[in-house]
């Protein structure tokens, strides 16, 4: 391996300005509180700096990153196609063209020969930025309008516009502080939208007439309540506007006749704590998925002129948890989760009979696609494995079969017949099994030396998919393995599997992880020389905290945007986040919870000890975790490590939490994560 030269570019170290808090008779001693202050000259000439000394550190691995990033390019068939969906007289798709970053959103009348027309090309709306994300786009219910929103520096504060179709014309813009969010009235005159506060947090609820001045929209609700933010619907059949208000653990809905005047918001069930539902419309009937009764959900239904006289349709089921309801006028769609994999299942209203949709491989996602018409005589579903490309599926009501309509095409060689998925079960500290997804190529040999890759989440109740990842056959076909671990926290054995990994138990996420590690390790698929681990956000103050408790397990570790000052963050309610998830980590004002924070804070628990090569990596303008975190970290991990490995930072310096918008500057971004990888794993 050729040894990295730093000469020209000296190693960054980070001033100690000594900050302290003190809070429950503990002092808080932070050296590095300066890196907060984004205006400041010298913060940025540091983060500069740090970019610098990563770049010359990567510097023997550039001709990897290119010979990766092309690769990777070299799979994805440039100029391709979606599926056509169905909504009114039209078929809407996308597509993308050669060496072109961003879709183009097209329709054609749903007749033969139909005419293309372009709806939006985002590759006109990015190209004055550095950065570009579309939120979302709607078209109005006579389909002569778009609405749609977007931003351009990660920051996630939205513009909004509406187009008229027929001429081009941008009608309306200059929303402010909204976010992604964009709904029609029916009238096709009128949008609702949200506002965000200072904290980022969606709060108002906003009613707009085309045509009219913003500071006359009209504001329909503002939630109070710092824990609870708010989210946009619209019913199945779209009779309804639904507003969807929610902390981590309760939830309310709001509704309006999206044919009516709208200038008030009906309560359909009262907030209770604890208690969550949503909701759904289509005939003249409600369909409420709800917790009340069973912590993994079930469904009931409710005539929209009686509410209150509920009627269950599908009762609380221990090992199943129903995720997602989709009312057709003559059956009902569901997405449920059971023993880690998700599963579409159909209920036939008028017999009540109950099936449930059959996959062929042991370890797989699927999930709803774009289904418009309520009237449909199929469901539109997308499936995929860690083998098995994007596939979207139509599955007939009639009997259940799965038509095929379009499968991601893959350029080059890739057979998925050369790989091999295994799906594992670990046991962890305290005897709970764990649910781990592999892959690597067949044949490959368990001599305790193959590079691997263990990634885990573990928050929020989010599922960590087992979907198709073209970019990873770049690992894959130099001899890694991949290891997908589905830790506590996370939700893909049931919402228990969440409460059991948040909160007082939140240790539970990173004692699974470290059971992962040690399994590949003990049964010989890798040794910790060769073993890297990577996560991302709240998944990076899953790789900080292994690290400090087992450093000795990995050679390398990869940290994206990572959740890591847990403590410091958590004490300011100024940041955006910090309030709703105090039902997520707990509130450190309260002293049990801040000893128990304070007991796996990354940031606040790096010794003196050995580390491995760890990459984190940042976004300037990222409002969910702050720059200054990954700052912070690197820069206390590389005062007090005992060794002589490396600790990079890498800011994106215009772009937030996702880092780089475009697809090939995303590829450019992961092809230098994979050059790391490979680079000091010795791979």
């Amino acid at each position: 391996m050729t040894q990295y030269d730093t000469a020209k570019t000296a190693l960054p170290i980070a001033v100690k300005k000594p900050h302290t808090i003190q809070i429950h008779d503990v002092t808080l001693l932070d050296d590095y509180f300066w890196l907060r202050e984004k205006t400041k000259p010298e913060v940025l000439d540091y983060l500069n700096a740090e970019n610098d000394y990563t770049a010359a550190v990567m510097q023997p691995a550039e001709e990897l990153q290119d010979t990766l990033y092309r690769e990777m390019r070299g799979r994805i068939k440039e100029t391709d196609i979606s599926e056509f969906d169905r909504y009114g007289d039209y078929f809407y798709y996308s597509r993308t063209e050669e060496g072109k970053q961003y879709s183009i959103f097209c329709r054609r009348r749903a007749e033969e020969n139909g005419k293309e027309e372009i709806l939006l090309d985002v590759n006109e709306l990015a190209a004055p930025f550095p950065y570009f994300t579309l939120g979302t786009l709607q078209i109005s219910p006579d389909h002569l309008c778009l609405a749609y929103s977007y931003e351009t520096d990660g920051s996630e504060h939205y513009a909004i516009a509406v187009k008229t179709l027929a001429t081009g014309e941008i009608v309306e813009s200059g929303f402010r502080y909204a976010t992604s969010s964009v709904l029609w009235l029916n009238d096709n005159k009128r949008i609702i939208y949200l506002v965000q506060d200072e904290s980022f947090r969606p709060y108002k609820v906003m009613l707009h007439t085309l045509g009219e001045h913003t500071d006359n929209d009209i504001m329909l609700y503002c939630e109070k309540d710092e824990s609870f933010h708010i989210s946009l619907d619209k019913s199945f059949d779209n009779r309804y506007i639904l507003v969807n208000i929610g902390s981590q653990t309760t939830s309310e809905t709001l509704y309006a006749d999206a044919d009516g005047i709208c200038d008030s918001l009906s309560v359909f069930i009262p907030r209770r704590r604890d208690i969550e539902y949503d909701t759904d419309h289509n005939s003249g009937v409600f369909y409420i998925r709800t917790n009340d009764g069973g912590k993994n959900f079930r469904l009931l239904s409710a005539n929209a002129n009686n509410i209150a006289d509920m009627r269950e349709i599908l009762p609380h089921r221990p090992h199943i948890t129903l995720s997602w309801v989709l009312p057709f006028d003559t059956h009902i769609v569901l997405g449920e989760r059971e023993n880690g994999l998700p599963h579409i299942a159909i209920i036939e209203k008028s017999t009540g009979n109950y099936r449930r949709i059959a996959f062929p491989e042991a370890a797989y996602d699927v999930a709803s696609g774009h289904n418009f018409e309520s009237s449909a005589s199929t469901f539109r579903c997308k499936y995929s494995s860690f083998t098995t490309p994007l596939s979207v599926f139509d599955i007939s009501f009639a009997d259940c079969s799965l038509k095929l309509i379009k499968k991601q095409e893959i350029l080059g060689d890739f057979d998925s017949a050369n790989y091999t998925v295994e799906r594992i079960f670990v046991t962890a500290s305290d005897g709970i099994a764990v649910p781990v997804t592999l892959l690597y190529r067949k044949g490959l040999e368990k001599n305790g030396k193959n590079p691997t890759l263990l990634y885990g989440y573990g928050s929020y109740g989010a599922n960590m998919p087992d979907s198709f990842r073209l970019n990873l056959f770049s690992l894959i076909d130099r001899g890694f393995i991949y290891a997908l671990a589905h830790i506590r926290g996370g939700g893909e054995m049931g919402e228990q599997w969440h409460d059991d990994g948040k909160l007082l138990k939140k240790r539970n996420t990173f004692t699974d992880f470290i059971s992962c590690a040690e399994y590949l390790v003990n049964n010989d698929y890798t040794s910790p020389q060769f073993l890297a681990c990577q996560g991302g956000s709240a998944g990076g103050l899953l790789i900080g905290a292994t690290l400090n408790m087992r450093h000795d397990l990995f050679g390398a570790a990869i940290a994206d945007v990572p959740f890591v000052d847990v403590i410091n963050t958590m004490l300011d309610d100024t940041l955006p986040l910090t309030v709703i998830e105090y039902e997520e980590w707990g509130n450190p004002n309260d002293k049990e919870y801040f000893d128990y924070m304070k007991s796996y804070s990354p940031y606040d628990n790096i010794t003196t000890q050995a580390y491995p090569n760890i990459l984190a990596l940042a976004g300037l303008n990222d409002p969910r975790v702050q720059y200054w975190e990954p700052a912070k970290w690197v820069a206390k991990l590389r005062r007090l490590r005992s060794d002589n490995k490396v600790t990079l930072l890498k800011t994106n310096m215009s772009a937030g939490h996702f880092g780089a918008s475009g697809r090939f500057d995303y590829l450019k971004e992961t092809a230098f994560r994979y050059a790391f990888l490979i680079y000091f794993l010795n791979a």
